[in-house]
């Protein structure tokens, strides 16, 4: 049985070829591959069974032989000279060679088809993570190769940002496959002013005509600030528009309809053919924005001014005066009014006449000040000369017995019916009806004294019961 170390692979035993007569000592011999006498080399030291390969040594020509050594014996003891044996014809060392080849061709090939495998297989794994997509930025098309699993990775590698507005189909984190399209649409902030009112708005649209279209602002016969073909850059732009508007303008009793895309009633007015003269307005202030279906009504306005002239009340300034009874004033200076000019508008819209609205005023004379004493001095308790008589029933025959009666007539008035000469002239203020009862009471006691019981020609005689 042959020694080779290739038996541990697993391979099947092959026999020996039978055995060449032994060569003489010395040099280990090789074969050069040819037909002719071998040549020596230097003696063999060691073997590999992993040698390198050289797939074109051996082609299985019957012209040539393989340059492959044949392993030198397992051995450990140094060989025995024999005798030389006579030479072999050149096709018997052919065949022997032959016979040992395929066994040993097989060996040596299969750790190379080993890793021939695994390269292979490596390389259909590369193959196959590799995808061709197509991705549209901003409608710049491009078809690329990736090794990405989704589109967030696809877009990371590629260096594209995507904002919180922007929009990628299919969604980020979606898995990719070849063959599929990827689109990101950049947005873009679009201060927008519709019909008055302010919005901001984010958009994909590129185009000012593109951008109406998607937020649905129905452009026929509006205004645009700027044209529809604009383009709208990362930055955004500000857009301002105003969509054609159905209003109604009522003047002189008359209805007239009105398409219009104008900023402010003024303008629609205008339009309808209306001419504001003098001070004549709108039920709306003019410079206020046309709401579709609104009706506007036109105010003629007629009217004037009138002058009138008002009294001024005078102000009354009261002094104290100890020398007087308590319940006692004197009017020391009358006051007098003042007089006012007042202006005030006139105004008649549509025919009806408004309530005047006072426009200015001058005072033409200002009022006197009126001046007044008034006693501190305490009322005495009694009168002499009066205290004896039956007051009570004075009062009671003159008024009933009431402080504030007053006759019929209005002349005279309080408990004893004084008229309002004789009650100022005791001393007394206001009228006679108006003050206490017993100041009342007191005056009549002070007129006793002076002029006796004549004052009451009627009733008098009661003082004396």
């Amino acid at each position: 049985m042959s020694n080779s170390p290739y038996r541990t692979l697993g391979a099947p035993a092959v026999p020996d070829p039978p055995a060449a007569p032994a060569a003489a000592p010395g040099p280990h011999p090789a074969y050069d591959g040819g037909p002719g006498p071998r040549t020596a080399h230097a003696p063999h030291t060691g073997y590999s069974p992993y040698a390198p390969y050289n797939p074109y040594a051996w082609h299985g020509s019957s012209h040539g032989a393989a340059t492959v050594p044949a392993p030198p014996p397992q051995d450990t003891l140094p060989p025995t000279p024999a005798p030389a044996p006579a030479p072999a014809p050149a096709g018997h060392r052919r065949g022997a060679r032959a016979a040992v080849r395929p066994d040993t061709t097989v060996r040596r090939l299969l750790p190379q088809a080993l890793v021939v495998a695994f390269l292979a297989g490596g390389t259909t794994a590369f193959v196959a993570q590799d995808k061709a997509v197509e991705l549209t930025v901003d409608g710049e098309e491009r078809t690329l190769h990736t090794f990405a699993g989704d589109v967030t990775g696809l877009l990371a590698r590629e260096g594209v940002d995507v904002g919180a507005h922007d929009v990628v189909t299919p969604a980020p984190g979606t898995a990719l496959h070849s063959g599929d399209e990827v689109s990101v649409h950049y947005a873009r902030p679009v201060r927008l002013t519709l019909d008055g009112r302010r919005h901001e708005v984010w958009t994909t649209a590129r185009t000012v005509h593109e951008a109406l279209t998607r937020l649905g602002v129905r452009a026929e016969g509006a205004y645009l600030s700027t044209a529809r073909s604009t383009p709208i850059g990362r930055a955004g732009l500000a857009l301002d528009v105003r969509t054609e508007r159905s209003v109604t303008v009522l003047v002189d009793g008359r209805a007239r309809a009105v398409r219009t895309n104008a900023a402010t009633v003024r303008e629609v007015v205008r339009q309808a053919g209306v001419t504001l003269r003098g001070e004549d307005s709108t039920s709306v202030p003019g410079d206020s924005f046309p709401r579709d279906g609104q009706t506007v009504t036109v105010l003629r306005v007629t009217g004037g001014e009138e002058v009138r002239e008002e009294p001024i009340p005078y102000p009354t300034e009261r002094a104290a005066d100890p020398s007087l009874f308590r319940g006692t004033e004197v009017v020391e200076r009358t006051g007098q009014p003042g007089l006012r000019r007042v202006t005030w508008a006139l105004r008649t819209v549509n025919g009806v006449k408004e309530r005047p609205r006072r426009v200015r005023a001058e005072v033409v004379r200002a009022p006197r000040t009126q001046l007044v004493r008034f006693g501190t001095r305490a009322l005495p308790t009694s009168v002499a000369g009066a205290d004896g008589l039956d007051w009570q029933g004075l009062a009671a025959c003159e008024s009933g017995g009431r402080p504030d009666a007053v006759d019929p007539s209005g002349t005279y008035g309080g408990l004893y019916q004084f008229d309002t000469r004789t009650w100022q002239g005791l001393g007394g203020s206001g009228r006679p009806q108006d003050a206490p009862a017993a100041e009342q009471t007191l005056r009549a006691k002070t007129l006793y004294v002076r002029r006796g019981s004549s004052p009451w020609p009627h009733c008098g005689a009661r003082l004396h019961g």
